[in-house]
């Protein structure tokens, strides 16, 4: 199976390519119906409003699939059963511009706040998935090694034989690049010109295409996993350990 297309390339840098999007990004907005969705699709190109693609370096991996003809390039993921197992936010800092920088925070959101788009066949998908999961701490169970770490199993947190209960979240990057520049405090075109010189130039739209404020690098993502209940951290009350 392979629908490879093997025509004619159009570069990024080509004439045409810095007409308005159909979907503007307005980062920091109080809802994700008034920020936008972040699309990173290779199927539509006139759907774009970020550089890159979804799924950090697993991107690579993608290509490596479809080039071999083991994966369809237009396949889509089925957003079916993938909505978060317990609700996360929003909180007031969502809609802080410059706050949050380097992830979506409605990013886990996405097959519910652009049901509509989606179901039109639109291509967002979510960069934040957010499941149940079993940690596995062999110190913490009875006796293990002969030392007694103070962790007593309750049966519903930390089981008998060690395992704890954990809300895991997996989070792809996504860089608002002008609030990314202002952290580190370069200026964006400086940014941006270094990103596409030590990448090797992979990605031009970050020198070509400074309309587009939203970079998905192929970096790794980060992974949270939440003892208790996974709205602890947002209440001042309680006392948080990291």
């Amino acid at each position: 199976m392979s629908t490879n297309r093997d025509g004619h390339i159009r570069l990024t840098s080509h004439p045409g390519h810095r007409a308005p999007g159909r979907f503007p990004l307005n980062w920091g907005a109080a809802s994700a119906r008034k920020r936008g969705p972040v699309i990173g699709t290779v199927t539509s190109a006139s759907d774009r409003n970020a550089i890159g693609a979804h799924g950090g370096s697993y991107a690579l991996y993608r290509a490596l699939a479809v080039s071999s003809g083991a994966l369809n390039p237009l396949a889509r993921p089925d957003l079916t059963n993938t909505a978060p197992v317990v609700d996360i936010g929003p909180f007031p800092q969502w809609g802080e511009p410059g706050r949050i920088v380097s992830l979506d925070p409605w990013g886990h959101r996405v097959a519910e706040d652009f049901r509509a788009e989606i179901a039109e066949g639109l291509d967002i998908r979510p960069t934040i998935a957010v499941t149940k999961a079993r940690l596995t701490i062999p110190e913490f169970a009875a006796g293990a090694s002969g030392v007694n770490w103070g962790v007593e199993a309750d049966g519903t947190i930390v089981r008998p034989g060690g395992d704890i209960a954990v809300t895991k979240a997996a989070i792809d990057p996504v860089w608002h690049l002008p609030g990314i520049a202002e952290r580190f405090n370069v200026g964006e075109d400086s940014l941006r010109r270094t990103l596409f010189e030590q990448t090797g130039g992979i990605y031009p739209e970050l020198v070509t295409r400074p309309d587009l404020t939203v970079f998905l690098p192929p970096s790794g993502g980060i992974t949270l996993l939440v003892f208790r209940t996974p709205d602890a951290p947002a209440d001042r009350e309680r006392t948080l350990a990291w």
